[in-house]
Order: C-alpha cells, then structure tokens, then sequence
C-alpha cells in the first residue's frame, strides 16, 4: 500500500487506498475554491408566525472569508444582543465559500443587520433553536488550482469504487484539522488528560514547536520546555498564542508545581475545547485502528466475523445515509452474509469505536486490532471516566465514507456530498496525495 505523508502519519492515517499518482496542486487559493453547503434537518415556520410561539428567527447565511464564531459574534455585536442567543448546527472554516443556517433568539426580521462578509436571507420561524443534532452532512463543490495531472482524477475514483464494493469511498479518518493542521498536539494533549497525567498534557499544548510555525513561537516553545519558568515564558509566548498566554497565567498564579495546578490551567479552555482534547485522543486511535485493518487486508464496505454493526438512520434522506449508533448488531460467524447484504445496500456499516466508559470492543480480528491498539497506547475503557467535560462515555463510528464525485476540468473540480462528522480532505487527499498543507 503507498504510504502516506508523515504530518498524516503522525496523526493515524497511515496509507492511501488507491495506488495511481495523485492530480497534484492545491486548495483554498482563494475563498471561492472551497464552497460548502450545509443540510440540515429542521422544520421552520413563515417569517410572519407568532414570535411567542416561535420565539426563534431563522436566517440562512452565505459567509466568505468568516468561519461561524465569527459570523454568530459580528451578527450578535450589531444587533446588540449575548451571543448566547445565536446557534447553528455545525461549524465552518473562514478559508471558503459556507452557506448554513443560523437561529436566533426573539428577533425580528427587520432587524436582521448587513455584514459585508455575509449574504443573509430569512427563512422563517421555529419553536426551538438549531443544534448539533439538526446536521445532516455538507455539499462541497472544491477547485484544484495548477493540479498537474487532471486526469488521473478517474484513475483514483475506479480505485476508490474498488475499495467499496462498487461505490467510490475512503477510509472515514478523522482528518488533519481535527489535531491541528500545522501543529498536531491535541492528540497528545488528550492521551496525557486520559490518562492522568496533567503536567504532561499541559506540555504538550505549551511545548512541542513545530517546523511549521513561525520561529518566535517555536523558541517560545523550546524555552518552556526547557525551563518551566512560567513567568519568563509569559514574556516570549506571542500575543497571538492567547490559549498558551492563558495557561501561562493560570501556572503563575497557581505555582505551577502539583498536579491540581496543572489541571487548573488546562480547566482555563472552554469546554467545547476540554473536550476536544479527549475527542482527538479519542479520533486518534480510531485513525490507528483503521490503518490496522488496511494493513492487514480486511474488507471495509462488508463485515467480517467480530465486527460490530450498525443500521442506518431510517429517518435520513438518501443523500445523507447515517449510521444510528444506538442500533447496533455483533456479527457472529452466522450472520456475516446477513450482514453484509446490508450494508451493501446501504442499510448498515462496519464500525470501530471512539473508546469511552461504555465501549465495548469487537470480537473476532477486528477486536484484536482495537485491543492492540488500546494497550500501545496504554488505554482502557475505565481511563475515560475523568471530571467535568473531560469525560466521555465513548460511541462508534462507521469505518467506510462512501461519496458520489462529480469531476470537471478546466479548472479541475470535485464536487461531492458527505455525511456529518466526515471530512472532505479525507477524500481529496487521495485525489491529490499532496501534503495534508496543500488541503
């Protein structure tokens, strides 16, 4: 299998799946290169409804060269309300083109303000406010800019329709951005919270310079690293590193010295962020498992004996086939072709686990894989069990990302849709097979 680069490698993802050389070039030249446009589930009433029904304005959003926080943020600030009031249901890059949905709480429609990085339409009304739940999955429509073979394009898709069974797919990786593009250390920093060791985790986000950085922030890096003087640190650390700055301030004012201090500091990142941590530790593994099972040749788009199943989410349009993790099927011997019927249908998929409190592991050569996985890094279930957002009780995670590409030329152009939770530089990276800093 070829091998992939080592920024990948460095975060799970081991191997291509298809063999032909890569189109070369780049994405994200300009914003209008990457366009994304969500689905959601979500049923709205007229703009005219009775806002003590609906106390919700519902607004679709077009925003370039601003990612969601910073939408949600400028739009509260003008219309001079908490941000609180501003939700969404999932959350988008500022390098692209993103339409989305938003809702926000006891607005009026002439209310609505005008932002110049934003084309801002109302939909309607709702009883409730958007969440996580409400997604779907994203439309991308993606330019390859100086690609330099634009044929091999087809090349790679009959590879990748090999792979599933008759359906073009890849392995569903966690991708880069989920450990950090330039720097990959939220992976580490939550293997050391899982397993206990705060100075380690809070030295994995401090120190670790990375080539890829500018060379201040890596001196600043190497110092604390080299020092543990937190005060002196505070004096190399760039503005700009404001979550290190914050941790820096935080060992200060604690010392910096016991192991309560140090989870105090990592306590400074908001809670989406603690479990981030977790979460990448978490995406890690199940990276590893999935480059095992390459490894080893075992099938992605139907079971083997041991896997655990699941079946698709039956209220999901076509479009967007979704595995419903509550309903899951150990595939004894017996039930393989059962099984694997389904899933080639589209009805259920073969799944590694996100380890948490309440994971199970696998049977059979896929349990094996998940074990071994598990004991090099030194995890067992019961590590998740941990305070506050740290914890996790775990879920899992179907193993192959199937998409339907349409390819066009001149520029060459990838447009596809994929299922919420995946990722789209995980299917353009075998297209490209360029450094994950080119996606």
């Amino acid at each position: 299998m070829r091998r992939a680069h080592d920024l990948e490698r460095s975060v799970g993802i081991e191997y291509y799946v298809s063999e032909t050389d890569g189109t070369g070039g780049r994405l994200r030249d300009r914003p209008a290169d990457f366009r994304v446009k969500e689905r959601e589930r979500f049923a709205t009433e007229a703009s005219d409804a009775d806002p003590g029904d609906y106390p919700w304005l519902v607004v679709r959003a077009t925003l370039r060269g601003m990612d969601t926080n910073d939408f949600a943020r400028e739009f509260a600030n003008r219309v001079g309300i908490s941000r609180e009031r501003v939700t969404w249901a999932g959350t988008k890059d500022k390098d692209a083109v993103t339409t989305q949905l938003f809702s926000v709480r006891d607005l009026d429609p002439d209310e609505v303000p005008t932002l110049s990085k934003a084309e801002i339409e109302v939909v309607g009304r709702s009883g409730r406010g958007l969440q996580f739940g409400d997604l779907l999955g994203n439309e991308f429509e993606i330019v390859v800019r100086d690609a330099s073979r634009p044929d091999g394009a087809g090349a790679v898709t009959t590879e990748l329709e090999e792979f599933g069974g008759g359906t073009p797919a890849v392995p569903n990786y966690f991708g880069q951005q989920r450990f950090g593009s330039y720097r990959p250390v939220t992976h580490e920093v939550g293997l050391a919270v899982v397993r206990g060791d705060w100075e380690g985790a809070v030295m994995a986000y401090l120190g670790n310079p990375s080539e890829y950085e500018p060379e201040g922030s890596q001196e600043a890096r190497r110092f604390v690293e080299e020092t543990r003087d937190w005060e002196a640190a505070l004096d190399r650390f760039p503005r700009r590193l404001r979550y290190e700055r914050t941790m820096l301030h935080s060992l200060v004012e604690t010392g910096g010295r016991a192991p309560e201090d140090f989870r105090t500091a990592l306590e400074t990142f908001p809670e989406n962020v603690q479990r981030l941590f977790v979460n990448a530790a978490q995406s890690y593994a199940f990276n590893r498992m999935l480059s095992e099972r390459l490894e080893r040749g075992l099938p992605f788009h139907e079971p083997v004996a041991g896997d655990v199943a699941c079946f698709a989410d039956t209220d999901a349009p076509d479009a967007f086939v979704l595995p419903d993790v509550d309903r899951e099927q150990r595939v004894s011997a017996d039930r393989v072709d059962v099984v694997g019927r389904h899933c080639r249908r589209n009805r259920a998929f073969v799944t590694a686990p996100l380890v948490g409190t309440e994971t199970e592991l696998a049977d059979g050569e896929q349990g094996e894989i998940e074990r071994e996985v598990l004991a090099e890094l030194d995890l067992v279930p019961e590590d998740f069990d941990l305070p506050g957002a740290f914890g996790s009780r775990g879920t899992r995670r179907a193993i192959l990302l199937p998409f339907d590409p349409t390819i066009e030329h001149e520029p060459l152009t990838l447009s596809f849709t994929l299922p919420k939770g995946s990722y789209a530089t995980v299917v353009l990276r075998e297209f490209l097979k360029t450094g994950p800093l080119d996606l």
